[in-house]
């Protein structure tokens, strides 16, 4: 993975970014390196399906003692298709208890449309998951899959806004 340099915007913020499902996403940059990776919360099959938000606000605690994040993004999904009931269920499960935690742990959070992140990685509002994979494969980075190429994409997306913020 290539270190990414640091801007005088985000210097000192450790950011996180997440892409969110019962398979994160995610990507950290602290001390100007982006590390990254993806979570599973599957419940297994002798646990109810809670336990996929138990094991994650357990995660996310374990986030905020080991890196700290002081800001927080995540990709906003405003539809999930025909056939997308299960899968908004746990996406607004998620969504929630991230930004319940947020609230809680007093970081700034916010959620950017899936159109916005692709567009901005890829120029093209309706990628595809490969074409993510391989635009964050341009990046330096080696995405295990697409859950972790949003994350990194989001983490660019976040890092090109607060460089603009600071130019105003």
């Amino acid at each position: 993975m290539i270190p990414q340099q640091s801007t005088k915007a985000d210097k000192g913020k450790t950011i996180l970014t997440l892409d969110l499902g019962t398979k994160t996403g995610w990507a950290i940059k602290n001390h100007g390196k982006i590390f990254s990776g993806t979570m599973e919360f599957k419940p297994t099959r002798f646990e109810g399906g809670g336990m996929r938000f138990v094991r994650f606000d357990a995660w996310l605690d374990g986030i905020k003692h080991n890196a700290n994040p002081s800001l927080v993004y995540f990709e906003e999904v405003r539809s999930h298709g025909p056939g997308g009931t299960d899968a908004g269920h746990i996406y607004g499960g998620f969504s929630g208890l991230l930004t319940a935690w947020c609230e809680r742990n007093k970081i700034p959070y916010q959620g950017v449309p899936v159109g916005t992140i692709k567009r901005f990685a890829t120029g093209k509002g309706n990628a595809g998951k490969p074409e993510m994979v391989a635009a964050m494969t341009a990046k330096g980075h080696k995405p295990g899959d697409d859950n972790e190429a949003d994350a990194l994409a989001i983490m660019y997306w976040a890092m090109e806004q607060l460089k603009y913020a600071e130019l105003k």
